[in-house]
């Protein structure tokens, strides 16, 4: 695993190809009152890239532009919150994307275990660590075990979407997960407008 560190936008030369992780780091879980702070990316190669945002430096030309194109498939784990951060601090619009957790969810029914670590584990044979979860992302000068934490959220993003894909024809659920897919950034809009914690399709 080779881990880049950036600050405040990604190299113009990088190339992703068809697909690239996503993930996120943030003071919270309130995009309102949490700021971004780190942006992970990786085409499946063992490379991982990072992004550093410092505070108020919400210009990323580069990133913006790979995170908004619509020929670049966005691989997520747990979409919802990532494409909302991104788009209230970074004004991306995420599509197409795909996200890891959904597509376990609708195929994984036998457990309530659908966390990354937790899929990681099962699907690809793969350990990996969420001790720094709750760390201060915020800090000017991470700590290799938070590079090594970031890193973990999207080098793995790729296998587990290959994985979760042969379930989901295998289940015949794949069309269903792309329809989910496709309405994320619906849902992320609602959440950023002050719904994330109603169900606006419930009879009540």
């Amino acid at each position: 695993m080779t881990v880049h560190l950036y600050r405040g936008d990604i190299p113009d030369d990088l190339d992703f190809g068809g697909a690239v992780a996503v993930d996120t780091e943030t003071m919270g879980l309130r995009p309102a009152r949490d700021r971004l702070c780190l942006v992970q990316l990786s085409s499946g190669d063992g490379d991982a890239h990072l992004v550093q945002i410092p505070r108020g430096g919400y210009e990323a030309p580069n990133l913006t532009k790979i995170l908004g194109d619509r020929d670049i498939l966005k691989i997520f784990h747990f979409a919802r919150f990532d494409i909302a951060i991104l788009r209230a601090y970074l004004g991306i619009s995420c599509q197409p994307v795909y996200c890891t957790r959904t597509a376990s969810r609708l195929v994984r029914t036998y457990t309530d275990k659908h966390g990354l670590r937790e899929c990681c584990k099962e699907l690809l044979g793969v350990e990996i660590s969420k001790q720094q979860q709750s760390s201060d992302w915020g800090a000017e000068n991470l700590s290799e075990e938070q590079l090594t934490y970031a890193a973990n959220d999207v080098l793995h993003l790729h296998a587990l979407k290959g994985q979760l894909d042969e379930m989901l024809e295998r289940e015949g659920r794949a069309d269903l997960a792309r329809k989910c897919f496709d309405f994320l950034p619906a849902r992320a809009g609602l959440d950023l407008l002050g719904w994330q914690d109603t169900d606006i399709f419930d009879h009540c």
